[in-house]
């Protein structure tokens, strides 16, 4: 039996993994549940799992240039639409997507996945040229974020990081950004100061639409396995990537089983509501994991990455993946 440890985020598609409902077989596993940007800062300097979470675009990054020290399955363990992470000052005239042309926006990461789908969207979707933007990266409401890897961008982008005792959050309200680029909620917009409002007065139907334009659900994090323990045991792939999809299974029929209940399980009034229509638009299974099923999705991630000069060549798809899980189904 083979000891090896996990690491993410106590997801409902990862519990069953991590309380022992579905194990990888010839593997004890030892999980460890820990916040999806510690994992990162970890896993991208010190690799310090055997199996982990990974950031998509991190991991893009890396094998477009040669030297991760993971190797990834086609497993999207978070996905995410991020229309309502786009925010902006309300005195600063952006009435929609293509005001942001030429403005000083605020993003945690300029490499972070969410921003990579945020422009990527804003640029295919709305027409916005985000060539323009100017971008000052750091925590949103934490100071003294930083790039969890090395940035090669070209001399006419400009791409600075605040200083460090400065948050986004702040310099929004000191009218310094323009617009705000996160997936983390700014205080001042949870406070409900009116400086500070959304970009789309609805994002959740900004959302449903991209998904009817597009059919995108854009990946967020992947998972990824010591490149040296694949290449030990080719096979520990399969079995690792077959235990994923089975604890996926179990967290969707979970929740099939809470939407359909007579009696509400969560604290949310309308939570068989939201099921209902998720799937209406979406699909039965609607969060699939495997190559196939997201060919389209992650060729977008693959192509926004080189474009927005993070990946130094645009990879094929097939090259993020362990090549024994490449053509194995995610449902």
């Amino acid at each position: 039996m083979q000891i090896l440890s996990l690491a993410c985020w106590n997801y409902d598609r990862c519990e069953p993994l991590i309380d022992g409902r579905v194990a990888i077989d010839g593997v004890q596993l030892q999980p460890n549940v820990i916040y999806p940007t510690e994992i990162f800062a970890r896993a991208f300097t010190e690799a310090s799992f055997d199996i982990c979470e990974l950031s998509a675009s991190s991991y893009v990054m890396q094998v477009a240039q040669g030297q991760c020290e993971y190797a990834a399955i086609p497993v999207f363990v978070s996905r995410a639409f991020r229309h309502g992470g786009f925010y902006v000052r309300a005195d600063a005239g952006i009435a929609s997507p293509k005001d942001l042309e030429g403005r000083v926006i605020g993003v945690p990461e300029y490499q972070m996945t969410m921003a990579l789908w945020a422009r990527g969207i804003l640029q295919d979707d709305y027409g916005v040229d985000c060539r323009t933007f100017k971008t000052r990266t750091g925590g949103t409401n934490k100071a003294g974020r930083k790039e969890r890897l090395p940035l090669v961008l070209p001399d006419d982008m400009d791409v600075r990081p605040i200083d460090d005792a400065e948050t986004l959050n702040d310099l929004m309200l000191a009218g310094a950004l323009d617009a705000m680029i996160s997936p983390m909620t700014p205080q001042a917009f949870t406070d409900g100061d009116s400086r500070i409002r959304r970009l789309f007065a609805d994002p959740t139907a900004e959302e449903r639409a991209y998904f009817q334009r597009s059919g995108l659900f854009p990946i967020m994090h992947v998972i990824g396995i010591r490149r040296r323990l694949v290449d030990a045991n080719p096979k520990l792939a399969v079995d690792v990537f077959k235990a994923f999809v089975a604890a996926r299974r179990i967290a969707m029929d979970r929740l099939e089983e809470t939407a359909t209940a007579s009696a509400n399980r969560l604290h949310l009034p309308w939570v068989a509501a939201e099921w209902e229509a998720t799937r209406a638009l979406m699909g039965n299974d609607y969060w699939p994991y495997g190559v196939a099923e997201n060919a389209a999705d992650l060729e977008a991630l693959c192509r926004y990455s080189y474009e927005q000069h993070l990946a130094p060549r645009h990879l094929d798809v097939g090259e993020l993946f362990v090549p024994a899980t490449v053509d194995l189904p995610g449902r």
